[in-house]
């Protein structure tokens, strides 16, 4: 993505235009993803564009919210208008990370009408879905706003779209949890009961690792967390604890292993109150599922201008919050 162009849209004089080219370099916009999902979405062709819309015609269309949240996912929508055509101009009219309200303008897009009407639902698909992501991972780290406590989310993404999902939640003011499978050492439950105790599942993966690596374990019970505490891990995973037992276990580790980051995960929801209430036992990460799985989708729309060109909103001030 570009930097902001020092051009303004007229009349807007708080919204710079940022012209969004495809970007193939930067892999979190994988041109290929959206390839892929406009070739599920078009098929054979789009049946109704080509009867109703002649070839060749220009138009141009802006894309509105219509709720409040937080912008995520203008470069890879820009890509779906761009692969279909080349030519098509794309200007973000806010940046991701933008908080809106609605009925804010996002961007405008000129070029090729078939191009802009088959591509609209693959480009809204992917703005929605990681735009309502963006505006979760928000509303979560201001729940815990003043602990301490930093939101992380987990690898309970949408297949294929893992690298996009992270990147929406960073976006929105979370962190990120591992990658992948390859980016970090996490003993959990299944890795423990196979290698039979807490301390032999550690000595093994320790044996494998880079000393650059560190080693996290999963606890559910009081006792393994005294265990992973004696093998001296850099991080202790409270799973599906109380905010009493997640009090009691970081006080506990907080003595006997000061230095050790302490985390709690398992159904923790998005209720500002239940990530409230967990930050407040003194765990320094709180890792939540249902930023990538469970986030509802942002409502956006592609509203076609007449032939004369975009009308755009003359309240733009009120659109930025």
């Amino acid at each position: 993505m570009s930097t902001p162009d020092s051009s303004r849209v007229s009349g807007r004089p708080d919204y710079p235009v940022v012209s969004i080219a495809p970007l193939g370099c930067d892999p979190v916009f994988d041109s290929e993803v959206v390839r892929r999902a406009l070739i599920e979405d078009v098929g054979r062709g789009d049946i109704t564009t080509e009867a109703t819309v002649p070839a060749g015609r220009r138009g141009c269309a802006g894309i509105v919210t219509r709720q409040d949240g937080v912008v995520a996912g203008l470069p890879i929508a820009a890509l779906a208008f761009t692969l279909l055509d080349p030519l098509a101009l794309f200007e973000a009219l806010v940046a991701d990370g933008t908080s809106v309200v609605a009925g804010a303008t996002l961007a405008r897009i000129t070029g090729e009408l078939r191009a802009i009407l088959t591509a609209e639902r693959t480009a809204l698909n992917f703005l929605g879905r990681l735009s309502g992501i963006a505006t979760l991972a928000q509303d979560c780290v201001a729940a815990v706003a003043g602990s301490g406590a930093t939101v992380v989310d987990t690898r309970k993404t949408t297949p294929g779209l893992r690298s996009l999902e992270k990147y929406a939640v960073r976006v929105g003011g979370a962190r990120n949890h591992r990658a992948g499978l390859d980016d970090g050492i996490l003993i959990k439950d299944n890795h423990i009961a196979a290698a039979g105790s807490i301390r032999e599942a550690v000595r093994k993966a320790r044996s494998r690792s880079s000393h650059l690596l560190r080693l996290e374990v999963e606890c559910d019970t009081d006792e393994q967390v005294l265990e992973a505490v004696e093998c001296g891990v850099e991080v202790i995973l409270l799973d599906n604890m109380s905010p009493d037992q997640l009090r009691r276990n970081v006080a506990r580790v907080r003595e006997h292993a000061p230095g050790t980051l302490i985390e709690a995960s398992g159904n923790m929801g998005t209720s500002a109150e239940r990530l409230a209430a967990v930050a407040a036992t003194g765990v320094d990460l709180i890792s939540v599922g249902a930023l990538t799985h469970s986030a509802p989708n942002f409502d956006v729309s592609l509203e076609l201008y007449p032939d004369a060109g975009p009308e755009l909103a003359e309240a733009d001030k009120e659109h930025k919050s």
